[in-house]
Order: structure tokens, then C-alpha cells, then sequence
């Protein structure tokens, strides 16, 4: 049994909470700074106020400002952090924290660089605390799983990525299942790129999905879904060999673009999109969510004109990542370049 502590309880951390729970660990559960109210309905109730299912009645709960109290004597921390949170966990929790206490990151996302390079949180995180003399590894977790499906026990197959095999292997006894199984890999920036960019990519599928429930309503048109769905793991795979992924870390990417067409915030987000909502209208019918995606295509889109403007990279051969920016900078509601997804191989 180990002592995880996991600081961000949004969807995903509640969820990874359940998985640590079903092996018996011991929970310590801290919120952000955004998350008092959470916290305090967590001490009232032994619940998530977003979610039926009770914690463990031995899972202990801590304030952000409790923070240290809670990581000290865990076996690893969890960071449990959205797109939002990565520069508070930095600066408040990392260049704090004692360095032997190892991190797994489930924060997805990519920073650019001036140059066009995108890094991963992790790396910026590590990056940041070398400038400060604090060096430390940090492992993180990928692959498709929603909250609600890893809450549920539904079957799925994860990675964890880092240096260490040792402590790869520590956090897979903590957190492998029956259900939630986990490969382990070395393979950093490919398993997170690959996790990062399927949101920016999916978010192409989905407005397929609001687009034609507009022209031909009560039809699922599974056509149209399948075709962007191929162009968006085109364009996936296109820029992971760019960032040097493993073929197992890219196409655990692919599977994650599958289920976060499926049945994610970015899903809602889309098909909004699609039916013809700008930007503003959609974040609005969809206030409290956090919606990762937006802020992935406008980073992804950024760094790769940077390299194209280098002469790095073709950025025709981005149709559709081209296609899913216009629509959230420029409001471009059209239908999608279909020529330009097809090919000659001949």
C-alpha cells in the first residue's frame, strides 16, 4: 500500500483518485486554490460535489496552503493541475517541495517556444526549477480514459513516462488495476505530446459532428466523422514524428483522440462550433468547464508557423489544423478543405 497524494481535484485527479483507491493505497487529496469550496464539501460529505461516488472514508483532505503537510510522508504526489493551474503548481508547490518526493504529472499540454519548439509541462516545470538550482524528474501519465468512464471501472490502457524504471514501476503497482492497465515507457516528450495534441484534434471531429447535424439533422453521419477523424491521426502522427514519439506513445495518442471524441469537454465544445457558435457564445453555454482544447490549437498552430517560417515544416501538409484555427480565431464557418485531405499515392 502506498501514501498518494494527489493536489488538483478536478475531474481527472478525483478520477485517479478512485484508481488509487481500488489498490488500497491511503489518499490524501489536496485542492487548488480554486477548489475551497470542493475541499470543504469533500470534509462535509466524503464527496466530490460533481460526482455520486464517496471517497474512501479514510481519505484524508487539505487546503492548498496545506499543501506541504499533505506531500510530506507520501510516496509520490500526483498533480492533478489543469492548463490553468501549471504555473501555480510550478511556483507554489515544485519549487518548494522536497525534491526526493517523486511527481506524476496528469496535466495535459504543450508550451511554445519562440523558436517554434513545444515542450511539455513536465519539461517547462523542470526547466524552470533548474534557473532556481532544484533538479528533479518528473513522470507523467497519458492515454485515453474520461473521468466518469475511470470512476466507472470501464476497461483502459494508459502510459506512464519517465526515467527511473524503479519508480515507473512503483507507480504502476500503485495505480495498475484490473481495469485501468498501464504500459511504462522512457519516452517523455513523445507519450506527452501525443496525449496534448489529440484535444486539438478531436476538436476537429466534433465540430464535423455539430456542422452536419445542421445540414442534414437526425442522421449520425459517421461518413464525415470517419474521414476527419482520419485527416486529424494524419496530422497527429505528421507532428509527433516531428517531435521524435515512439510509435507506441503515438498511437496511445490516437486511441486518446478516439475516446475524447467520444465523450469529452472537447465533444460539447465542437459540435457548438459546428452548429455555428462562435467561440465566445460556446465558452459561454459551457461556463465551468475547462476546455483544454482551445488553449492547444492556438499553441499548436503558433509553433508550427514558427517553424514553418524557419522553412522546418510545410504547413499545407496541416489542412486541418489550419481549418479548426480559423474557426476559433476568425470565426471561419465553412465546410472543411476536403481536397485537401486526399492523396495520390500513385
Amino acid at each position: 500500500m502506498a501514501i498518494i497524494n494527489i493536489i488538483g481535484i478536478g475531474q481527472m485527479g478525483s478520477a485517479l483518485a478512485f484508481v488509487a483507491a481500488a489498490n488500497g493505497n491511503r489518499l490524501r487529496l489536496t485542492g487548488t486554490p480554486v477548489d475551497r469550496e470542493v475541499i470543504d464539501a469533500c470534509k462535509a460529505t466524503g464527496k466530490h460535489p460533481k460526482l455520486d461516488k464517496a471517497f474512501p472514508a479514510d481519505t484524508e483532505y487539505y487546503y492548498s496552503e496545506q499543501w506541504e503537510e499533505a506531500a510530506n510522508g507520501s510516496d509520490f504526489v500526483i498533480a492533478g493541475v489543469s492548463s490553468y493551474g501549471v504555473d501555480w503548481f510550478l511556483n507554489d508547490i515544485l519549487a518548494k517541495m522536497d525534491p526526493s518526493i517523486p511527481v506524476l504529472s496528469a496535466a495535459k499540454g504543450l508550451l511554445d517556444l519562440e523558436d517554434g519548439t513545444l515542450i511539455s509541462y513536465p519539461e517547462h516545470w523542470k526547466n524552470e526549477l533548474r534557473k532556481i538550482g532544484i533538479k528533479r524528474d518528473i513522470y507523467a501519465l497519458g492515454g485515453p480514459g474520461t473521468a466518469a468512464e475511470i470512476i466507472a471501472q470501464d476497461h483502459t490502457h494508459v502510459a506512464i513516462c519517465g526515467p527511473d524504471n524503479d519508480l515507473l514501476r512503483m507507480m504502476k503497482k500503485a495505480l495498475n488495476t484490473e481495469w485501468f492497465h498501464i504500459s511504462l515507457t522512457h519516452d517523455d516528450i513523445g507519450l506527452e505530446s501525443a496525449v496534448a495534441i489529440k484535444n486539438a484534434f478531436a476538436l476537429g471531429v466534433a465540430i464535423a459532428i455539430g456542422y452536419a447535424e445542421t445540414t442534414a439533422p437526425g442522421d449520425e453521419h459517421y461518413n464525415s466523422q470517419a474521414a476527419v477523424f482520419y485527416q486529424a491521426s494524419k496530422e497527429m502522427m505528421l507532428f509527433l514524428e516531428l517531435q521524435g514519439a515512439e510509435k507506441d506513445s503515438a498511437l496511445i495518442g490516437i486511441g486518446d483522440l478516439y475516446v475524447t471524441v467520444a465523450g469529452a469537454r472537447t465533444r460539447q465544445i465542437g459540435i457548438l462550433l459546428g452548429q455555428g457558435k462562435t467561440l465566445e457564445e460556446a465558452q459561454k453555454m459551457l461556463s465551468g468547464m475547462t476546455l483544454e482544447s482551445i488553449v492547444v490549437v492556438k499553441r499548436l498552430t503558433k509553433a508550427l508557423r514558427r517553424r514553418a517560417e524557419r522553412g522546418l515544416v510545410d504547413m499545407d501538409k496541416f489542412p486541418l489544423l489550419a481549418y479548426i484555427d480559423g474557426v476559433l480565431e476568425y470565426g471561419e464557418y465553412k465546410d472543411f478543405p476536403w481536397d485537401k485531405f486526399t492523396f495520390e499515392n500513385i
